[in-house]
């Protein structure tokens, strides 16, 4: 495992406010939570050069959203290869694969379990070779 003061930087793009507590809550302690209202904040944390471990967007959000925001991380030669998770109250089939096709690592709809949350962020982090598990 990784050392505490060396945790995991997930970056977490979320508009409402009470899910960005569920996910600040159910992410710190395993992970570094870093949270923004809009894949324009986001964006702009990493032209600073804040390189996170691993990104979870809501498709959903205002000014840039999920899918614009996946897709400014993808064509960027920096930021292309962090992993990327989508989050959404969305379940259909069509925005799944519209999300996988631009670049998601992973599609987690809400409401959601938060070990499987954990779960998937450990699992992609490994294959990323960012994690190292027991």
């Amino acid at each position: 495992m990784q050392a505490p003061e060396n945790l995991p930087v997930v970056v977490i793009v979320e508009d409402d406010l009470y899910m960005q507590g569920i996910l600040s809550q159910c992410l710190s302690g395993p992970f570094a939570p870093v949270v923004f209202q809009n894949g324009m904040e986001a964006f702009s944390y990493l032209q600073q050069g804040n390189i996170p471990d691993i990104i979870i967007s809501d498709l959903n959000t205002p000014v840039l959203n999920g899918i614009q925001f996946l897709e400014q991380v993808r064509t960027s030669g920096f930021f292309s290869a962090i992993p990327f998770i989508m989050l959404s109250g969305v379940d259909n089939t069509d925005t799944r694969i519209k999300c996988l096709e631009a670049g998601a690592d992973d599609f987690i709809v809400k409401p959601f379990n938060p070990r499987e949350l954990e779960a998937r962020l450990k699992i992609i982090l490994k294959r990323a070779g960012k994690l190292v598990l027991n």
